[in-house]
């Protein structure tokens, strides 16, 4: 998919390596949001930080391979690049172990993070890189920026508290949920509902954002956008593993919306995107346009 007004795009928070059965794969859900992105045309950086060690090089060539800004992604001499052990299930569904502290655990802000948040026009984050205070505080400075704002929730426990998911979730103009997340949360808020739809309500007026959208595994995603709901029913998939399908189906669904694509064009494009990643290995297969237009068409 072409990007057509020329975004920019900011991604704060863990880049690592997943490994599955002792091979690594390069991720972190920011760090595959904004590579999906940037295969999509949309000029996109990273902020992050990785251990002055073998797996940081790697993560910084490999990053630089990929044709992501990678000036924004620091190097401490005191804590580790981050691993993550992932562990799948029979129908491909992931568990992690994530290792604390890691390298990105740690991002203290520069004058060159800064600046490259000021001249973008959205920035992506997630949870779990709050669970150390001092990337926390970092995301919080970055907060304040004016930018679009697209939150990206992922419940890795015990790596998260309510409290910090509630001012997330009030500072984003934009939250990506899965459905188990979504009602999980809503729960600890006091609403209790099956109603995905009245739980997305619920969700807008206690934080104010003006859109989210909400992943629903092999049956598709809602999305609400600009006082309307949208709806994909899903396409048909054998998963290979759920790695990283959410992170790439949020990056098609950004880029397409904020380059001015119709929502229910967007939606049905995000979902054909996260089921073919969900059909491949790892987090970040490669995709071209011909085979995303062409797994639509078929379904």
């Amino acid at each position: 998919m072409k990007n057509e007004k020329n975004l920019k795009a900011i991604a704060f928070g863990e880049v690592l390596w997943d490994v599955f059965d002792g091979e690594k794969k390069i991720g972190g859900a920011p760090l595959n949001v904004a590579l999906r992105m940037k295969s999509f045309g949309t000029d996109t950086a990273m902020i992050s930080c990785v251990g002055n060690d073998e797996e940081g090089r790697e993560i910084i060539n490999k990053v630089k391979e990929l044709g992501l800004e990678t000036d924004t992604i620091s190097i401490s001499n005191e804590y580790p690049t981050g691993l993550v052990e992932v562990t799948l299930n029979e129908s491909g569904s992931a568990t992690y172990e994530i290792n604390y502290p890691s390298a990105w655990d740690k991002i203290v802000l520069d004058q060159k993070s800064r600046s490259i948040v000021s001249e973008a026009d959205v920035l992506i984050y997630g949870s779990l890189i709050s669970r150390d205070k001092v990337s926390r505080l970092a995301l919080q400075e970055l907060l304040q920026a004016d930018i679009y704002k697209v939150f990206d929730v992922n419940l890795r426990k015990p790596h998260y508290s309510y409290p910090v998911l509630e001012q997330l979730m009030e500072s984003a103009d934009f939250i990506k949920f899965n459905d188990e997340e979504l009602l999980e949360i809503t729960a600890f808020f006091g609403f209790i509902s099956s109603n995905l739809r009245e739980n997305m309500k619920f969700i807008s007026s206690i934080t104010e954002a003006k859109a989210m959208c909400v992943t629903r595994g092999k049956h598709g995603a809602l999305l609400y956008w600009k006082g309307k709901l949208y709806e994909n029913k899903g396409y048909p998939v054998k998963v290979v593993d759920t790695v990283g399908a959410g992170d790439s189906f949020l990056a098609a669904l950004i880029t397409s919306l904020l380059s001015g694509k119709e929502p229910q064009d967007s939606i049905d494009f995000a979902c054909a995107v996260g089921a073919l990643v969900a059909g491949s290995p790892g987090a970040n297969p490669q995709l071209s346009d011909a085979a995303i237009e062409e797994f639509k068409n078929k379904n």
